[in-house]
């Protein structure tokens, strides 16, 4: 029983304040989170502070003389009717029905907060400093993004670890080259952790900005690094772990690597430079894996020219060793040692690539410059494979899809840097026009080709200090 009051006196303490935010979520705010819960905690628990029944009007006692019982009062003790019979606790009015059910609903609601609030204290303070590992090794830097249990997932924290320590190993005379890997076996990484930008974004807490921006920095370090980067791409590899592996020089895929740029299907486009080197992919191909989500696995990744090596599974561990163990190396010394493992794997060899019989399809339907003219162009196709893709791209954001479009039509032509800069004011675009989605197509795509004509009063980048900075 005394369990129940304390809880019930920390639920109602935590639904008055406003939702934190916690170093798991990136805002490097843990601290300030955790003295929100002590605060909320000392409240439920000191005498005579808020969120506490003082002496004699706990849940145990009931209140004395004319004064008004707390509701935890009526929750506890029941009604007796006549005869001193024990009577329904139900409400005694319709009114006073409908403020008891508010009241356990902000009861409720303060009990999930409170489980999000444990979970992430929790997680901040047994996994930040170890969610991504740096390392030094022989003549290489080696990154682990270890975080296996959510496939690796990208946080703004991970970011902020990585980001200066990858230039610090680029400017050190006694590191030649920098790995990247994932923990667990099961993925390389699956992504930017949305779900946490989501609910910070819930929570009143304004992170997509700097996730984003920082996201892209990083994305735009590894393609401009001077010493030579190798990814290992052996698991899921899918949106935010592109950005961490395909503008570098090599990237090795194993026979289960899982590529995919799935974001047409939750209302995103494909950033972290994906309007660079998805339309530099053979003919229409990039454009056809941004707007169905096309998931390529194994060889396939190479042969669509994702990867630019691939090895057997079983023997990246060898290849890592062999890498490390490299004097002072070159560029084509560390092209070298991954050319003999990739000579070496025989894995799906003979197999052609999945998408080889239906290339010329794709290049003929996706080379139309609106969505409209390639889901026309599909439905006079009438091929089993078109009418399979056309499946696939009515199930998308609408909006999404002419986002993307666009996006890769215009990247095509840009810089890296260009293009992330464009991505940046196009993610913070999506974030923000969510809420109004008749209008957003119109306002994204104006973003996109930087139209002279914008009215400056309603561009909200302008309003919101969207503007990317300067590189460096």
């Amino acid at each position: 029983m005394l369990m129940i009051g304390f809880l019930k006196s920390v639920f109602t303490t935590l639904s008055s304040r406003p939702p934190v935010a916690f170093g798991s979520l990136g805002l490097g705010q843990g601290r300030r989170g955790t003295r929100e819960l002590r605060s909320a905690l000392a409240a439920a628990t000191m005498p005579g502070m808020p969120g506490r029944a003082g002496p004699g009007q706990g849940p145990h006692r009931p209140a004395r003389g004319g004064e008004e019982p707390s509701w935890r009062h009526r929750l506890t003790y029941p009604r007796r009717g006549a005869g001193g019979r024990l009577t329904s606790p139900g409400p005694r009015s319709e009114e006073e029905g409908q403020r008891r059910g508010t009241r356990w609903r902000v009861a409720f609601n303060a009990f999930k907060r409170t489980n999000i609030i444990l979970h992430h204290l929790r997680m901040s303070k047994h996994t930040d400093a170890t969610e991504v590992l740096l390392e030094k090794k022989g003549c290489a830097g080696v990154i682990t993004l270890n975080r296996p249990k959510v496939l690796n997932t990208l946080t703004l924290n991970m970011i902020r670890q990585i980001y200066p320590q990858l230039k610090k190993w680029e400017q050190d005379p006694e590191t030649f080259l920098i790995i990247i890997k994932g923990a667990g076996g099961k993925a390389f990484c699956a992504g930017g952790d949305i779900r946490v930008v989501s609910e910070a974004e819930k929570a009143n807490q304004k992170i997509a900005p700097l996730f984003f921006r920082e996201e892209y920095m990083l994305n735009n370090a590894i393609g401009s690094c001077q010493k030579p980067y190798v990814a290992l791409l052996h698991g899921i590899t899918m949106g935010g772990g592109v950005g961490i592996s395909v503008h570098g020089q090599f990237r090795v895929a194993t026979e289960k690597c899982l590529f995919a740029m799935p974001e047409t299907a939750i209302g995103l486009f494909p950033d972290v430079g994906g309007g660079y080197f998805l339309p530099r992919l053979q003919g229409k191909l990039g454009y056809f894996l941004a707007l169905t989500g096309f998931r390529l696995k194994g060889r396939d990744v190479y042969r669509a020219g994702i990867a630019t090596h691939f090895v057997d599974s079983e023997k990246l561990g060898v290849l890592e060793e062999d890498l490390l163990a490299l004097k002072s190396p070159s560029k084509e010394d560390v092209a070298a040692v991954l050319e003999n493992y990739h000579t070496e794997c025989k894995i799906d060899r003979d197999k052609s690539f999945i998408l080889e019989e239906h290339l010329d399809k794709i290049n003929s339907c996706f080379s139309a410059n609106t969505m409209e003219q390639i889901i026309e162009n599909l439905q006079q196709d009438g091929s089993s494979f078109a009418l399979e893709q056309l499946k696939v791209i009515n199930k998308m954001s609408p909006t999404s899809l002419k986002i993307t479009l666009r996006q890769l039509m215009e990247g095509s032509s840009k810089t890296l840097q260009e293009v992330l800069t464009m991505e940046y004011r196009l993610s913070q675009a999506c974030m923000k026009k969510k809420s109004e989605c008749p209008h957003q197509a119109k306002s994204i795509l104006k973003k996109i080709r930087g139209d002279v004509n914008w009215n400056a009063r309603e561009d909200c980048s302008l309003k919101r200090g969207w503007s990317f900075p300067p590189w460096h």
